[in-house]
């Protein structure tokens, strides 16, 4: 089950712990750390399940969830450190699918996931055909076009294209590139990430030497953006 998933956590470290158990998992997962990105970024894309942590900045996780109400049926699973019978009924009034209250397990939260996933996503919404910078991935039949023609690529360097066009114009370190391919690829180094970038580059480029669409942003990383109209 392979679902596009929005955290809205302000503790980068917890935001970062789901975010990689979301991608060991096989989920496309986008984070932000306050309440009004997260309608932001849920109206932009409209996740297939909003992670949201209650105690946010700007708009807090009840302010987030009252307008992804309003705007349809996304679903919602709540974390907070608040436990009381109230604030548990109010998260759930509001219309959030489920509930979990700070510290919890990893393995508890990943159970709760699927559990959402299971009841909420049809089976036509499990795996969403990405598209961006005339790249489109499609994670079920594990092919890859450019401009309409097909491109093979290894497991590692498709790892690369579906994390990349799941958020066009994001910046990846090699070291995020890397979370991606482990388990995909056995050269899992970063050193490996440049060669991956450098084969991609041969397959998706008009010129190679003077890449359009996958960038490198030096001293960071990598991105993947549209080419020049």
């Amino acid at each position: 089950m392979c679902a596009h998933i929005l955290v809205a956590e302000d503790d980068e470290m917890q935001a970062e712990l789901i975010r990689r158990l979301l991608l060991q998992e096989g989920h496309t997962p986008v984070v932000v750390h306050d309440g009004r990105a997260a309608i932001d970024e849920a109206a932009r894309r409209r996740p297939d399940l909003v992670v949201l942590d209650l105690m946010l900045p700007k708009i807090d996780g009840l302010g987030v969830c009252r307008v992804l109400r309003e705007n349809g049926e996304i679903p919602v699973l709540m974390l907070t450190a608040r436990s009381t019978e109230d604030d548990v009924l109010l998260g759930l009034g509001l219309g959030a699918d489920d509930y979990m209250t700070k510290p919890y397990s990893p393995r508890e939260l990943l159970a709760r996931i699927r559990t959402v996933l299971r009841r909420t996503l049809r089976p036509t919404d499990l795996s969403p055909v990405l598209r961006a910078g005339g790249i489109t991935v499609d994670p079920e039949r594990h092919e890859v076009t450019c401009d309409g023609s097909p491109v093979l690529c290894t497991p590692g360097e498709f790892a690369i294209l579906h994390a990349m066009t799941a958020e066009p114009d994001r910046v990846f370190s090699r070291r995020q590139l890397l979370q991606h391919t482990r388990g995909h690829d056995r050269a899992s180094t970063e050193r490996a990430i440049d060669v991956h970038i450098m084969n991609l580059r041969k397959k998706i480029e008009p010129d190679p030497r003077t890449p359009v669409r996958l960038l490198t942003v030096f001293g960071v990383g990598y991105k993947l953006t549209g080419p020049p109209s």
